[in-house]
């Protein structure tokens, strides 16, 4: 069963969300031997398919929100369809890539992987992408930052997000792993940007819907201060690739 907690903001995630990096794609494609077909699963509003698209011949790109898909940018060569992540419609054994980015902590494990071994060839690959709690070099606002994460909201957050406290590590993965690098996605941005991105954090918004405070005051004052800084920062990449085992 997957969740739909971002339809609702799907404007706001589209924009305010951090771009993957093509050093992620990379290490990805160095294991895929044939282009013809990948499927990002829930690909929100196509942040890794516009990534993926130049470098395969077709891509499906699936999400459980409508919303979402229409914020997408448009490829000759990609499809978008509303789908859950254990149904993607897909022929078996006929694809090269399954991409999941940032989605996998809220599906059903048993059932999605159920899934991907159908689709994919016997050399396919599955790759399970994220990133972590971002880092500020701005000692005050990295404190600001962690007060809010793990004090203001907590208790706000899906038990899901666990999953991304602990890197991807503990989620089930029933593939032949294979090695990735340690990748970061670096940013410089103002304080607007990140206080739009902190907007689509699910646990704020689950905040917002019960208490009055505004959970980003003690943030926005102490921004405010610093007289609209520039911030440099970086999101941990969490990063998994596998390949079908052999029957």
């Amino acid at each position: 069963m997957n969740k739909d907690l971002f339809s609702e903001h799907s404007q706001r995630y589209q924009q305010a969300r951090p771009q993957y990096s093509t050093e992620i794609l990379d290490a990805i494609l160095a294991y895929v031997p044939e282009h013809t077909l990948a499927w990002d699963c829930g690909a929100g509003s196509g942040q890794f398919t516009q990534l993926l698209a130049p470098h395969f011949a077709q891509v499906l790109a699936t999400d459980l929100s409508k919303q979402q898909l229409q914020h997408a940018p448009c490829f000759a060569n990609v499809r978008y369809l509303q789908a859950t992540a254990e149904h993607s419609s897909l022929p078996s054994t006929s694809v090269d890539l399954v991409c999941v980015a940032q989605a996998i902590h809220w599906f059903d494990f048993a059932a999605f992987y159920a899934e991907v071994k159908r689709v994919l060839k016997p050399n396919g690959v599955i790759a399970v992408i994220g990133y972590g709690l971002m880092q500020l070099q701005d000692a005050e606002v990295q404190q600001a930052l962690h007060q809010l994460y793990f004090e203001t909201l907590k208790g706000y957050w899906d038990s899901e997000r666990q999953y991304i406290d602990e890197h991807y590590q503990t989620i089930p993965f029933p593939f032949q792993e294979l090695a990735v690098p340690a990748l970061a996605l670096n940013y410089t941005w103002s304080s607007t940007q990140l206080l739009q991105y902190l907007g689509t954090w699910s646990g704020l918004q689950h905040y917002q819907r019960t208490q009055p405070h505004d959970p980003l005051y003690d943030l926005r004052q102490l921004l405010a201060v610093k007289h609209d800084p520039i911030l440099k920062l970086s999101f941990p990449v969490l990063l998994r690739v596998g390949r079908q085992e052999p029957v």
